[in-house]
């Protein structure tokens, strides 16, 4: 990822949270993990560049669907919205 969108402490404070998300002592729920999908995708990829999953692909379609919704949204935006959603999650679920 490009540091020029991102200061080099935001970066590590995602990173700190990408691998916080992993050892939550309960799995989120499905919204709860879609977002965090979505908004991971979008800080690191950026704007969705595959196609829509096919019909019988439900779970494929879903986190489409959930990056999808974030089209436009900056690396800098998603960061802070995935960072802020993992700490909820670790008060929600601990860790």
């Amino acid at each position: 990822m490009s540091q020029s969108f991102v200061s080099g402490t935001f970066q590590a404070e995602f990173d700190k949270a990408a691998e916080d998300v992993k050892h939550l002592k309960t799995k989120p729920a499905d919204d709860e993990m879609l977002f965090i999908y979505g908004h991971y995708k979008q800080a690191t990829v950026g704007d969705i560049n595959t196609e829509r999953p096919g019909l019988l692909d439900l779970k494929g379609k879903a986190k489409w669907d959930a990056w999808n919704q974030l089209k436009g949204t900056s690396k800098e935006d998603a960061m802070k919205a995935y960072v802020n959603k993992v700490e909820e999650l670790k008060k929600k679920y601990g860790i």
